[in-house]
């Protein structure tokens, strides 16, 4: 029951500030963000990618609050669009944007968002890469769902993440599972009231599965965002079932968590893509990888306690 402390942890501004002026919090970000530059992950980069992974890039930063902010958030990903037009990597680099460092919260949000995103999905299509949009709480999923509906006009290969917790993810699912559609499944990460999501973990686990089927037996490409086992394992027989080909879907795992298992499935031909973040404003993205599991909890404790 861990979880949703550290969730709510993760929106408190005194938490965010003991937390960073810990002298042992940077050698355990290090392990899930491994840099504050886009210059600093290249190396990260071409090292996952000569192994045989693909990766998704995601620039950390969801506390915007000026059209300014979401504006430098924009040419951040531009810049990164830059940098892996150098490497020449096509789809092998993605990237993973939030809508809220667009500046989706202010007002105007829905057309500013769209506005600064908008450059972002055209230069990534240049260099023949693309974009998905990731899944927030669930109050900005109807603008993300209708930003994304919108891109995919002009640019079809755009993706989008749903989360399995919540009740109105199936009904989604169907929607989304057509010709052309890259969709992301996710159990979900954001503290949701019980009107909306599923409170238990056995819950969510069983909507993952039904949510996964409904993607294999579409026409779109599904993407398995998970670390579990056995969500692998059921994953993989899903798509035998459904008569998809290794190419026809893809694994997604975070950097730093599983690494043996990433490389495991890269070895047996599986398509197998790094979600890997860099940035200085990692707090927000940290605290929910502490909450995803326990297991880095205790792995951040105990370096704390080992570190101090």
């Amino acid at each position: 029951m861990l979880g949703p402390v550290i969730l709510a942890a993760s929106r408190s501004d005194k938490m965010r500030r003991l937390i960073s002026a810990a002298p042992v919090t940077k050698p355990v970000v290090d392990r899930f963000i491994p840099g504050e530059t886009v210059d600093q992950v290249v190396p990260i980069i071409k090292d996952l990618t000569a192994k045989g992974l693909e990766l998704t890039m995601d620039v950390v930063g969801e506390d915007i609050t000026t059209p300014e902010q979401a504006a430098a958030a924009r040419d951040a990903y531009l810049a990164l669009v830059d940098h892996l037009k150098e490497l020449d990597l096509g789809t092998r680099a993605e990237m993973s944007v939030k809508l809220s460092m667009f500046g989706q919260a202010l007002e105007g949000g829905h057309e500013l968002a769209l506005a600064n995103v908008r450059p972002v999905v055209e230069a990534a299509a240049a260099i023949g890469t693309t974009v998905t949009l990731d899944a927030e709480d669930h109050t900005t999923l109807d603008s993300m769902f209708a930003i994304h509906e919108e891109l995919r006009k002009d640019f079809p290969q755009t993706g989008c993440v749903i989360q399995a917790y919540l009740f109105r993810t199936e009904a989604d699912a169907r929607r989304l599972a057509e010709s052309g559609s890259r969709v992301r499944v996710v159990k979900g990460a954001y503290k949701e009231p019980a009107e909306v999501a599923y409170q238990q973990k056995a819950e969510t686990d069983k909507a993952y599965v039904r949510i996964l089927k409904i993607l294999m037996e579409g026409a779109g490409y599904p993407m398995i965002g998970s670390h579990d086992p056995r969500i692998i394992s059921i994953a993989q027989e899903l798509a035998r079932k459904a008569g998809r080909k290794l190419d026809e879907y893809e694994f997604q795992m975070l950097y730093g968590i599983r690494s043996d298992e990433h490389l495991r499935l890269a070895a047996e031909g599986h398509r197998m893509r790094v979600y890997t973040a860099y940035g200085t404003d990692w707090y927000g993205y940290f605290m929910r990888r502490l909450a995803e599991k326990p297991a880095n909890l205790v792995f951040f404790l105990r370096s704390m306690i080992t570190r101090g």
